[in-house]
């Protein structure tokens, strides 16, 4: 039989699958993060019909002369370049602006995938549209911050759920005191609160007193239980009425609550404050204590961090997202469903924050596109229809000349 049917049926074979190839990339052109693919061909082993030689004798070298046997697939690769980036306004839904992976468990073991089309289950769990959690690091209720290098867990948000309070650490005094007081006998008291690790809240009064030219004297007291240290100091003002930090004597107000929350370190802070002369006013302007708050909402940092703001306004990191690159990212294993698996060509991933070590950055209230370039894929597929339909011609010319063949005997 002749040569050609064999690479004709060769080329037949390999460009349907080429078509099979083009024809998933344009059935996925709106699939999230979906990654075009393209074949690849090259050419088999070619019969020698006699073999090449050297210069000899007087006479030039001779070619070797070969026929090749047709062609086969030499690899389909995935195209991981970056889809365009479109916002959906959804808080759960992310991107990757770069290269990664977000990190998803089904349970047994970790998936990777580009789709960032997350919601919260029944829950408060970040999923994807399978079920699978995904995968970061939350907050470490001891220390109260994120431990990045512990194992991965599911990022659980808890939205009317999680209830906090915050401690007072530190009081910011505003105001003014009367440069004009009589030294020794005007004194003023101003109100103001502090919350406890519980949330409870407790009433202070602070009273100053003028002991001389810009020196003023302070003490702090409480209507309620507790037990205060370091209640009293020194305040003093310059020439022009400014706080004078380097001659006054301010400790740091201790507070024990006796009601089982935690002993508070008040950092007292005087610096705006003025002498002048008008009336003695002073506010307690800022200070860092929160009554009990649920979280309310949330918001996704670019960086993945998930801060959660309360309804008392305390605003707290509650998880960080993370991401997983790979050597060889064209070696990984599509599993379907937007899913990738490590494969022995992948190279072994590597876990980290997002912006960190190469890795991209993560865009919230929005979703990467299929990379997928319809142009591309209509020419790609003109062109494969039309080597296959000239293979379908070598076949139907070699049929011939085997007729012909064949009518010799007649």
């Amino acid at each position: 039989m002749l040569r050609s049917l064999s690479a004709a049926i060769s080329g037949l074979r390999n460009h349907q699958t080429k078509l099979d190839v083009v024809g998933n990339n344009i059935a996925n052109v709106n699939t999230v993060a979906y990654k075009s693919q393209s074949a690849r061909f090259q050419d088999i082993f070619s019969q020698t019909l006699s073999g090449g030689t050297a210069p000899f004798g007087g006479r030039g070298g001779v070619n070797p002369m070969q026929v090749g046997l047709g062609m086969e697939l030499s690899s389909i690769n995935t195209n991981h370049s970056g889809g365009a980036i479109t916002g959906t306004g959804v808080e759960t839904d992310l991107a990757i602006e770069g290269t990664g992976f977000f990190v998803v468990n089904n349970g047994f073991q970790n998936y990777y995938t580009r789709d960032g089309s997350f919601t919260r289950d029944a829950t408060g769990v970040l999923v994807n549209a399978g079920g699978m959690k995904l995968m970061g690091w939350t907050v470490n209720g001891i220390e109260d911050e994120i431990d990045t290098s512990q194992p991965l867990g599911e990022i659980y948000i808890p939205l009317g759920e999680e209830m906090i309070a915050g401690a007072t650490g530190e009081i910011i005094f505003t105001g003014n005191l009367n440069s004009g007081a009589e030294a020794g006998s005007d004194s003023c008291s101003f109100p103001f609160y502090v919350y406890d690790s519980l949330g409870n809240r407790h009433d202070f009064t602070i009273e100053f007193t003028k002991t001389e030219d810009n020196v003023w004297g302070y003490e702090v007291s409480t209507s309620g239980e507790g037990d205060l240290t370091n209640i009293d100091g020194t305040i003093s003002f310059d020439e022009n009425g400014k706080y004078d930090p380097d001659n006054s004597s301010v400790d740091e107000l201790i507070f024990n609550p006796g009601n089982g929350a935690a002993e508070l370190n008040i950092e007292l802070d005087f610096s705006a404050l003025t002498q002048l002369a008008d009336l003695s006013e002073v506010i307690a302007k800022n200070q860092n204590g929160f009554a009990p708050g649920v979280l309310t909402t949330f918001n996704i940092g670019e960086t993945g961090v998930i801060t959660g703001t309360y309804s008392n306004g305390m605003v707290r990191e509650i998880a960080q997202i993370a991401l997983a690159s790979f050597p060889n990212p064209m070696g990984l294993v599509k599993m379907g469903s937007n899913l990738y698996d490590i494969s022995s060509n992948s190279g072994d991933a590597h876990i980290g924050l997002p912006g960190a070590e190469g890795r991209g950055m993560i865009q919230s209230r929005a979703l990467e596109m299929s990379n997928v370039d319809l142009a591309n894929e209509f020419t790609e597929m003109i062109t494969t229809s039309r080597a296959f339909q000239a293979n379908t011609r070598v076949i139907s010319t070699s049929d011939e000349v085997l007729v012909e063949l064949i009518n010799i005997k007649r």
